[in-house]
This record gives structure tokens, sequence and C-alpha cells, in this order.
């Protein structure tokens, strides 16, 4: 390894967990290793108006409006492909046609030691140009769901990090060597391997008082039924404080602020925030579609988890591994959700028990672990 490295750090804003994996990578790099050189890059940055309303905002829609539909697709993918077939090839095509200036990036501003991906469109890219003769770039794969996903597995590739065994088992059963994947965990933000004071972190919030919190999330880009899931937590009978964070959705936000809040509860509605570490640290409940970085901070934070709305497809088995693991219960229906969380909340031991689980399948330091590994790659 080179005394001061030139490091890629590439994701891509289809929704919002592989831009924060992409920035939990890049900061555990800049603490582990002072003298390297990163470059943190969303390559929908280097495409065109159009690509990145396709490849990004179509996504958020299906989300909000055809849910499963993604899962239909996500399943689909999940299938065998036959390599250098028509649709590959013209589908790899596409890409590059509208990603004209991360290849600029990759050829012409370089040179780079290594490629750290946390989304499979820029490891495609990059597998490409080696399969062709084009790169001797080295790269790892960084995945950021519980469980792997064919269109993650993209050859020539050195190095993949996963969450779980089953997920590095998985991408064996896809061709990829054993020796080469390790388990990390999901890279979040490093400031989850600092503990934190529960209530010293109500305090600084200014919630509490008494009364459990509940953390409602709505996502980074807060679609989803938020609305519907937040009037049902204000009809829990017990006294709570709900704290609902609406990420960048101003318009919801604004709908959520003005709901009418009962006098036993409190209520605080958050936009955007950088205190996810604080508010789940003084969470007793997380109220959240389980995406693999809300997960990890969850779990990292030892929090116990009511899953709702997830994706059908990888929040699917996300959930699935929360579940598995006793770490969390599921909600079926917004109609249920008040019945369900007043329960929990009403048995003690069954709660202290989530939270415990939490604790043990977390990896606060996964971002330090994938920084570790990316170093090591070089230095081999």
């Amino acid at each position: 390894m080179t005394a001061s490295p030139r490091i890629l750090v590439l994701s891509a804003s289809v929704g919002g967990g592989h831009v924060s994996a992409a920035k939990a990578v890049t900061s555990a790099l800049q603490e582990t290793a002072p003298n390297a050189t990163i470059l943190n890059v969303d390559v929908l940055d280097r495409s065109n108006a159009a690509f990145r309303r396709i490849y990004g905002r179509t996504y958020l829609d299906l989300v909000d409006a055809a849910p499963h539909l993604l899962g239909y697709f996500y399943d689909v993918m999940d299938r065998p492909r036959r390599a250098g077939s028509v649709r590959e090839r013209m589908r790899l095509a596409f890409e590059r046609l509208n990603l004209g200036r991360l290849l600029r990036l990759l050829e012409k501003e370089g040179p780079w030691d290594l490629a750290v991906c946390t989304h499979f469109l820029p490891a495609e890219i990059i597998a490409w140009l080696r399969r062709t003769g084009r790169s001797s770039l080295k790269q790892m794969t960084v995945t950021t769901d519980f469980e792997t996903h064919r269109l993650w597995v993209n050859q020539p590739c050195d190095r993949y990090t996963t969450a779980t065994q089953e997920g590095k088992l998985y991408l064996k059963h896809w061709g990829v060597p054993e020796g080469d994947v390790r388990v990390t965990g999901i890279p979040i933000n490093p400031v989850f391997a600092q503990p934190k004071d529960r209530d010293e972190c109500r305090s600084r919030l200014g919630i509490g008082g008494g009364r459990p919190v509940i953390l409602h999330l709505a996502g980074g880009f807060g679609v989803g039924p938020v609305r519907e899931q937040y009037r049902a937590l204000l009809s829990v009978e017990r006294p709570i404080e709900v704290v609902v964070v609406a990420g960048k959705n101003a318009k919801v936000k604004a709908d959520l602020e003005r709901a009418p809040v009962p006098p036993r509860h409190r209520a605080k509605v958050l936009g955007f925030t950088d205190r996810m570490d604080e508010l789940m640290a003084a969470a007793d409940v997380v109220v959240s579609k389980p995406g693999g970085l809300t997960t990890s901070e969850a779990m990292a934070r030892g929090a116990a988890m009511v899953v709702v709305s997830p994706i059908p497809g990888q929040e699917g088995r996300n959930s699935d591994h929360l579940l598995e693991s006793g770490a969390a219960i599921k909600v079926n229906n917004t109609a249920t959700l008040a019945h369900k969380v007043g329960c929990l909340l009403g048995d003690a031991d069954r709660l202290e028990g989530l939270r415990a689980n939490a604790r043990r399948i977390g990896r606060p330091r996964a971002a330090y672990d994938v920084a570790e590994e990316a170093l090591r790659l070089l230095a081999a």
C-alpha cells in the first residue's frame, strides 16, 4: 500500500441507505487512514437528468405507489442470468451511455488505488472496465441489506462485505469465492460506536418526561403511509411521547404538525436530522420500515423495533432477519399498530428481551471493520 492511497467511495442515491453507507465508510477511512485521499461520489451526480430520474426518482415513486411491483422486480432480477446475453449487453450499454462522466472519473481523473462501492451500479461499471482490459482498479463491494442479491455479484471484484453469514453464503451460491467475502455488518455512521446515556440524550433532546418514547421514522424521503401510522400511534391508550422524523419531505412534515395530539400524549415532529444516534439511544421503541441502514442503527443502539410497511424484496428479508433474531415485532396493517405498541409497552420483560437481542446482533463498529478490510486489500 502506498503511503498516501487514493480511494474512491462510490454510491447511488436510490433511496437513502446506499449514500449513508458510503458516508459512513468515508468517515471511518478518514479516521483510520488520515493520509489517504478519499473521494465520496454519488454516481448519479455523474449522469444526466433523465437517467437520474429513471434510476433514482422512479424507485421512490414505486415505493410510495406500487411497492409490490418493486418486490416482483426484486425476485425477477434475483434469477440466474446468462453472461453476455443480448439483454445484459444492452442494459450495460445503456448504463455506460448515461454514465460518461463516471467513466472519465475512473479512467482519466485517477489514478485511483481502490474503489469501495456501496451500490451495485458503480461496481458493475468497474467490473466491465476490468473485463475489457480498460482498468486494473481494485474494487470492494459493500452490501447494504441483511441478505444479498444476484445484482451485487459483479466479477471481477476483489472483496465483498456482507451483513450476515447468510448473506455471505448467498454470494458463494452465485459463484463468489468464499475467501473473497467478509462478514462485517452494514456500515453506519461511526458515531454509533460511541456509547450514549439514554437519560442524557433525552435531556439534550428535550423529550421523555416520564412517558415512554416512541421514535417514528418515515425514512430519508418521507414516503409511504406515514400520516396513517402517526395517527395510529397517537391513539395508543397509555400516555406516550412520539418523536416522528419526516426526513426531507416538507409536505409530510407540515401535515404531521397539523395533526391534533391528544392531551395525554406529547409529540415532536422533526424533518431531516443529523441526531439520529441520540434519538435511537433515547427511544424505548423504534417504529420504522426495515431499511438496512435504519435497522442497523437501531440494533447498534439496542432499540426494540416495530416493523411497519416493509418494501417487498430486500426490506421483507430484513424484516425476516429481525424477527428470526427476536429483535423486533411486525405490524401487518396500520389498524393494529396502536394495539401492538400498547401491548409491547405494557410487557417490560418482552420489551427488554427485544432490546437485548438487538444489542446481540448489532454491529456498531461495522464502518470501521469495512475500512480496515479496505486497507488490508490495498496492502495485499
